[in-house]
């Protein structure tokens, strides 16, 4: 289908399908080879350019998990667009100059745009802007001076896009208005020769499609689904992109209730956790990469049933309710419920994650993530736990694992071993053997199944000493 986007700063329109992706077309199409292939799975951040729109603004992805439809109506920005129509350096390509930010030079393009998008956004936290770009030969000390150097430094004129650079849809047909909602703008509906792409701009447009083609793929961030045609070389057939529906991208934070669309990214969550969840937004600055969260969705890390995926965990420790829809048809359900066994959850034919909803406050919760690696790795086991004290008694608890199950778990014989009891060491060592009642875990290269029933045990353990007043963060311990 044709798209419209802006690429460094020129509108073009060019045709793509669901399994071209941007950073393929860039190198093979544009010659612009400056954006790298490295892993091409999203973990390396040497294919990283920066992608703009009106409702989010500028922020870096990994173009070889981005199919050419996913830019509808948006910019992009290379490597080769950070320098101004004069040749004049960006500031921070001449911080990485001065304070020799680069050896080999591979990973280096993509740093230099994941720092110009922090750059431009005023993030000074270089950790973890950069924790989504490796770079084996360097070191990261030069690289983090640079990104010290250049954040004073304004943002150069060149960088900002027009007021009026957002695109508007093509009208290729569209559904029909009875269909679609009067208030809904058309779809960009594929033509005749290319009718596996489908771009629906609300949920209503993409219910009414749903039910109709419920053996489509629904592609949100696609940090996932993208894999299936980097690594395993599969078109993905119909594929509706979600992107630019919008209701489905809100955020309501109510006194008593939180409730986010299956649309909003991971980053969008993080920081609208702050302030009620400081917890879990800290929680979330662990999942993947600033590159993966600015994609990633809610709803998709949600639906796809990982048993190693983070959010599951910590939602089901709040007791978060999902909220699916097929057609006009909607229903709720406890997150925990949602998942069957591994690669099955509860969801219909033509139905789809509409939202998810939680309380406002828990006071009590804690999410622990063991992986090898602190930054973007996946997990060996993620455990989360919301408890209620009450009087030294345990009122209530909430908790939930993921690695330990084919799918996303409560321990509730953990939680029933510790309800009703003093919340003492005692208590806390007289239900670790529940653990075993609750998984079986596997064994595989993240860790053995001893390990992580071991690790889980010990995670309760680590939640009775922070919660007796003990410092266990190693990161927060100073001399």
């Amino acid at each position: 289908m044709e798209i419209t986007f802006r690429l460094n700063g020129e509108t073009i329109q060019v045709n793509g399908t669901a399994s071209q992706m941007l950073l393929d077309w860039l190198r093979e199409d544009r010659g612009l080879t400056g954006t790298k292939e490295g892993c091409n799975e999203g973990d390396c951040g040497a294919c990283t350019v920066l992608l703009s729109d009106a409702e989010h603004g500028t922020r870096a992805i990994n173009a070889c998990l981005v199919p050419l439809p996913q830019l509808q109506g948006k910019a992009v920005r290379t490597v080769e667009g950070l320098s101004g129509p004069d040749g004049a350096l960006h500031p921070v390509q001449q911080a990485m100059i001065e304070h020799h930010g680069s050896q080999c030079g591979f990973c280096t393009p993509g740093i230099t745009v994941a720092l110009a998008a922090a750059h431009m956004t005023g993030r000074k936290d270089h950790d973890d802007q950069l924790a989504g770009n490796l770079c084996r030969c360097t070191g990261y000390t030069p690289i983090v001076r640079a990104a010290e150097a250049a954040a004073a430094l304004p943002v150069p004129d060149w960088m900002n896009e027009p007021d009026d650079f957002f695109c508007s849809e093509i009208s290729s047909g569209g559904l029909a208005t009875g269909e679609r909602g009067a208030d809904s703008p058309p779809a960009t509906v594929p033509s005749a020769s290319d009718a596996a792409v489908f771009l629906p701009r609300s949920s209503d447009q993409l219910a009414a499609w749903y039910l109709e083609h419920s053996g489509a793929r629904l592609f949100a961030g696609g940090t996932d689904l993208g894999l299936q045609v980097t690594k395993g070389l599969r078109d993905l057939g119909q594929v509706a992109f979600l992107h630019g529906c919008a209701d489905l991208q809100t955020i309501d934070i109510g006194p008593e209730e939180i409730r986010l669309g299956a649309g909003v990214t991971i980053s969008r969550m993080l920081e609208a956790m702050r302030a009620p969840h400081p917890v879990l937004a800290d929680f979330l600055t662990r999942f993947a990469s600033v590159q993966i969260r600015n994609m990633a969705t809610i709803g998709g890390n949600i639906a796809n049933g990982s048993p190693i995926g983070d959010s599951p965990p910590a939602l089901i420790a709040l007791g978060a309710i999902l909220h699916l829809r097929r057609g006009d048809d909607r229903r709720s359900l406890p997150l925990e419920s949602f998942f069957l066994e591994y690669g099955r959850q509860d969801r219909r034919p033509g139905e789809f994650v509409e939202a998810v909803s939680f309380p406002a406050q828990a006071p009590g919760l804690a999410c622990y993530k063991i992986s090898k690696r602190f930054d973007q790795d996946i997990s060996a086991v993620c455990g989360c736990f919301n408890l209620t004290i009450e009087a030294g008694t345990v009122a209530s608890a909430r908790i939930a694992f993921g690695g330990m199950a084919g799918i996303p778990a409560r321990a509730s014989a953990v939680e029933a071993a510790l309800t009703g009891k003093p919340w003492t060491d005692e208590t806390v060592a007289a239900a670790l053997p529940a653990f075993a009642q609750d998984f079986t875990p596997l064994s595989d290269m993240r860790g053995s199944a001893g390990y992580r029933l071991l690790a889980a045990q010990n995670l309760l353990r680590r939640y009775f000493a922070e919660t007796s007043g003990a410092v266990t963060n190693v990161r927060e311990v100073h001399p």
